[in-house]
């Protein structure tokens, strides 16, 4: 792992990345409960990119919200800092909103995230799905493999935790296709903690007690995959990633970001190594962070987490911002 003398990513850096998730739950949560995902998700974007254009860095996003002509801000490949050829260069992976249904719907758990990291540290992961295995810290190496199926990766972490497969909880994205291993869950008598959207939240419960998850299980996006490991690396925790391919059009996409083994298991060093520091903001109230609070006399409360891999140190974070 780079010490923090030898790393790009200034320490000034760890606290304006909460500026940026900052401005994009600030932007987001005007739109709660509007039932319009488009503009809750346009306006953190939009708010995102003008947070980082403020930054001296040299900056690049890795993952974003999608290709070039699918995306008119915050694409993959967009420069973004107002000291290009001069300040660090930075990868970036963001969400501005991570959860853009549950935002328009007024449910828990919506955040805008970030990770960032030295050129070249945070995997190009192309816009597919992603099979997903994660555990919190305190575990031995490969605790969870996709070579053991469901009932087997239970059994595995309740004996290290010196409990019974019943007492374990496992986070699962409320999907159609997971109704297989939900049941198969049941059948083990463990207990499913369903959520409607935001799996990068989902993941980084299983490092927080609070949360009573044990593991996160089932498919979700590989662009969050590669967040939530940013986050895990910072932390502790074992994540397994592995791209799923639907049609030859996604498999194209894989090898035009320069994937070549298709069929790889990814460990959170390949998807987020080095340095690299991860931020979130709460835009709803959730498992992690409380959502943006109107208070009165044009008050709004944010709270956020910001940490860094370097230092190991998580900082918890409660903004008031009075808005004109």
């Amino acid at each position: 792992m780079t010490n923090s003398s030898g790393s790009n990513l200034d320490r000034v850096l760890v606290l304006e990345m909460v500026r940026v998730t900052e401005a994009a739950a600030i932007a987001a949560a005007k739109l709660i409960g509007r039932g319009d995902e488009k503009a809750a998700d346009a306006a953190a974007v939009e708010a995102m990119r003008a947070a980082f254009n403020d930054l001296y860095m040299d900056g690049t996003v890795v993952i974003g919200e999608g290709e070039r002509d699918e995306a008119p801000m915050l694409y993959i490949g967009e420069k973004v800092g107002n000291a290009p050829g001069k300040g660090p260069r930075i990868d970036i992976a963001l969400d501005p909103l991570e959860g853009t249904t549950i935002t328009a719907k007024a449910g828990p758990n919506a955040l805008a995230v970030l990770a960032i990291a030295e050129e070249g540290c945070l995997l190009n992961a192309p816009d597919v799905y992603m099979d997903k295995l994660a555990v919190g810290p305190g575990y031995s190496p490969d605790i969870v493999n996709f070579d053991n199926g469901v009932r087997e990766n239970v059994e595995a972490v309740a004996r290290e935790k010196s409990v019974s497969p019943q007492d374990i909880i496992v986070c699962v994205l409320d999907r159609p296709r997971h109704e297989a291993i939900i049941a198969e869950l049941r059948a083990i008598g463990c207990g499913v903690a369903l959520i409607p959207d935001g799996d990068v939240a989902g993941v980084i419960a299983t490092t927080n007690p609070e949360t009573n998850i044990d593991i996160y299980m089932g498919s979700g996006g590989a662009p969050e995959g590669v967040l939530a490991a940013a986050a895990l690396r910072c932390v502790g925790g074992q994540f397994k990633g592995r791209l799923i391919f639907r049609n030859d059009d996604e498999r194209l996409r894989a090898k035009k970001w320069g994937i070549e083994d298709l069929d790889r298991v990814y460990d959170l060093e390949d998807l987020a190594k080095g340095d690299v520091i991860f931020a979130a903001t709460g835009v709803t109230d959730g498992s992690l962070l409380r959502g943006v609070k109107h208070r009165r006399g044009g008050i709004l409360t944010t709270e956020s987490v910001v940490m860094r891999a370097s230092s190991g140190t998580v900082r918890w974070v409660k903004g008031e911002h009075r808005i004109a």
